[in-house]
């Protein structure tokens, strides 16, 4: 072969080898793009949490989420992965949450302002209602969601300042329903832990929320798994994950109730499944094999992870052809997940609302100031003492922008059922042996009356003691620490009579009296009050020697009282302390019969120990005495009656000196907390020494008569229910059925 042939053929080769590679390079007009996946996350309650499994199995199986549609728990999940939350986080937190107190709204007790502790303790029903033009107003559900929002909002606090909702990590859509125009509401800005709270508000349970001009209840109502919304997300394959629960079958359904949930699911899942019913050849549906796990069953919502992992593992030969590389899904994942939050600084603080108190009154009672760095903690601690004023229906924080300066702005929304509330308490106490008494009472604060807050407070309480009480408190600054308050009070009551500690009567006392108190808040934790008063009154025999007198009295004179409740519940502490001291001088230049002074002491402290706090012990101490005038019936100090030496009848003894002791031990025994539904229950007892004397001189150790109890209690929405058996040492015995506060 000549070289010329060589050379030839050695340059014919190399054409075909660049030919070659020539054709093997694509034409970048020719690339095709891996399809874009949707993934939409239904609604269903508690059954939602199985979207973390759903998710934590696509990561395993390198699928990538490209953008996500949610309503109701859907809706929360999905707008905290597309955040950059990653699937065991979302695990951790749920698995953390204390859901039913997620679900409660009352705040938690330490932030209630000391006003609204004394409406806790007194009138333990939660219920509140409104009073408007004359007619009653009742809330627009059943929870205003206030805990529930800061949650969210503390969660996703590091995309605040995100308000176009495709900007986030991973594009998000929330789905709710406009309860005006019955049409769904597909949210893809604004304010996106607004946005979760409205696609999860179900209606009659959950209070509606206002969102654009809209009033906004629970997204499944018109579109419990969302895929409409997700095809306007530009995606080619959508993943839809359907948690919703199943119809019962005929012989499941045993009630009315039973009919009447099964007709509304019916009617949501018609829709549901148009929607799936659209779904293409390539998308797929996980469906979780959830069984009839509750949707309210929080308690155990963990449970429901694993059947995600595992339905969406079922789908796994589907799902592998939208997987990516390991190196490539590593990197596309990094890019979803949020950077470490870096707290801002806060150049300023502000309240808006619509409340008629002023901002200078709210702000005060804010701890959150300039220079300080954002604190979810903290800002939701300060919302809480908003909210703690019991004013609102919601207060929330938003961080704000002002130029180059960031802010935090508290929004407090006024509640739609106020602004007059009434509250009610039922008190019922049955020895089983013919001695029963039973009050029903009433509150109706009429608050906001002027900037500064005044309120005008009245109590009636009909039945064996019926009493009438106004009072009119007007806050003299912005901060409230100083306040007047005149009153006007009228009651009546039962008062025994005794000679060498035998009963030989039981007079009816009535008493009127009026007077103006000036006081000085301490924080939320005490009161300091002085006042003058002046008032009459009549004591009639009603059982015993009718030869007994009947008589007439005048009051009037001085008093101061010092307060204190850092109690955490009023009705069954678990810990804190409730404190009264009160000093009563009555003058007969200031209108009294006689020249006497008082002083009344009381003081309770809870302790507890133990798996959540399951065993408690409480000390409770109380004292009375009169100066210089110890035959004045209508200042005797009673005793008797549960849990005030139980052995004996209720009121049973009374003189113008009384002392007792209690120590207590209960232990929560189930129904504490683990859904909004249950009911905590106690079993206890107690240890009681005390006595009345009718002069100090008799007041030793030796004349203390001991008594005791054991009880079981069930802490109901409408007050203590107790059950319950007192003993003396005398071998007297009592059982009681006890409804309200045996310390009322």
């Amino acid at each position: 072969m000549s070289l010329s042939s060589i050379r030839a053929g050695y340059i014919l080769a190399m054409i075909l080898v660049f030919a070659s590679a020539s054709a093997a390079e694509p034409d970048p007009g020719d690339v095709q793009e891996r399809p874009r996946v949707g993934l939409v996350l239904g609604g269903g309650g508690a059954r939602g949490a199985a979207h973390v499994g759903v998710l934590k199995e696509l990561e395993r199986l390198r699928i990538p989420i490209d953008a996500i549609a949610g309503t109701s728990m859907g809706a929360v999940v999905g707008s905290l992965y597309a955040s950059g939350r990653s699937p065991a986080e979302l695990e951790a937190l749920i698995g953390s949450i204390d859901w039913a107190n997620a679900f409660v709204d009352s705040t938690w007790r330490r932030d209630l302002s000391f006003r609204r502790k004394q409406d806790d303790a007194a009138f333990p029903v939660q219920l509140e209602v409104g009073v408007r033009d004359g007619e009653l107003q009742l809330p627009r559900g059943l929870i205003q969601g206030q805990k529930l929002q800061l949650i969210l909002r503390e969660q996703l606090l590091h995309v605040a300042g995100t308000t176009d909702f495709d900007l986030l990590p991973i594009p998000f859509r929330a789905v709710a329903s406009d309860i005006e125009t019955g049409e769904p509401y597909v949210m893809s800005n604004g304010d996106l832990a607004l946005a979760a709270r409205a696609s999860m508000s179900a209606p009659g349970i959950f209070s509606p929320v206002q969102v654009d001009g809209r009033t906004l209840v629970d997204g499944g109502l018109v579109g419990n798994v969302p895929v409409d919304a997700i095809r306007s997300m530009d995606v080619d394959v959508i993943i839809a994950v359907d948690v919703e629960f199943p119809l019962y079958p005929p012989d499941q359904l045993e009630s009315a109730l039973d009919i009447t949930g099964q007709m509304l699911t019916t009617l949501i899942r018609k829709e549901t499944l148009r929607q799936l019913n659209s779904l293409g050849a390539d998308d797929v549906l996980i469906r979780p094999a959830l069984g009839e796990f509750g949707s309210t069953n929080f308690a155990q919502i963990t449970e429901t992870i694993p059947p995600g992992e595992a339905a969406t593992r079922a789908q796994a030969p589907r799902l592998r052809g939208l997987a990516m590389g390991a190196h490539e899904y590593a990197q596309h994942l990094a890019s979803q997940r949020g950077a470490d939050y870096e707290p801002e600084t806060i150049d300023f603080v502000r309240v808006s609302g619509d409340g008629p108190l002023a901002e200078d009154v709210l702000l005060e009672r804010l701890e959150t100031g300039p220079g300080d760095a954002v604190d979810a903690n903290r800002l939701a601690e300060d919302a809480g003492r908003l909210y703690g004023l019991n004013s609102f229906e919601n207060v929330g924080y938003h961080l704000v922008r002002d130029g180059d300066q960031t802010g935090v702005e508290f929004r407090t929304r006024k509640k739609s059922w106020g602004p007059n509330f009434a509250k009610f308490a039922l008190l019922l106490e049955d020895d089983f042996e013919g001695s029963t008494a039973f009050n029903v009472a009433g509150r109706l604060t009429m608050t906001g009356l002027n900037p500064l807050g005044a309120e005008w407070r009245n109590d009636l309480q009909l039945g064996t003691e019926p009493r009438f009480e106004t009072e009119f408190y007007q806050p003299l600054s912005h901060d409230s620490r100083f306040f007047v308050a005149p009153r006007i009070r009228l009651e009546q009551r039962n008062v025994n009579t005794f000679q060498s500690d035998i009963t030989t009567g039981r007079y009816r006392v009535s008493e009127a009296e009026f007077g103006i108190d000036v006081g000085r808040q301490l924080g939320r934790w005490g009161e300091l009050r002085l006042g003058a008063f002046r008032g009459a009154g009549d004591a009639s025999i009603k059982v015993g020697d009718p030869s007994l007198p009947n008589f007439d009295f005048e009051k009037g004179g001085l008093f101061a009282r010092f307060s204190v409740d850092t109690l955490d519940n009023a009705q069954i502490p678990r810990d804190g302390t409730r404190a009264n001291v009160e000093w009563l001088l009555s003058r007969p230049g200031l209108g009294a019969d006689s020249h006497s002074d008082s002083v009344l002491m009381n003081i309770d402290r809870a302790w507890s120990w133990g798996n959540h706090r399951r065993n408690t012990l409480q000390l409770g101490l109380e004292f009375a005495t009169t100066f210089e005038s110890g035959d004045q019936l209508q200042d005797f100090f009673p005793l008797g009656g549960f849990l005030r030496l139980s052995g004996l009848e209720r009121g049973e003894i009374s003189g113008p000196h009384a002392g007792l002791a209690r120590l207590m031990y209960y232990r929560s025994v189930g129904g504490d907390g683990d859904s909004t539904l249950n009911m905590p229950l106690y079993l206890g007892g107690s240890l009681e020494a005390g006595n009345v004397w009718q002069s100090r001189e008799e007041i030793n150790a030796d004349s203390l008569i001991l008594n005791g109890s054991v009880f079981v209690g069930v802490d109901t929405h409408l007050g203590l229910l107790f059950l319950g058996a007192g003993f003396s040492e005398e071998g007297e015995s009592s059982f009681y059925l006890f409804l309200g506060n045996p310390r009322r």
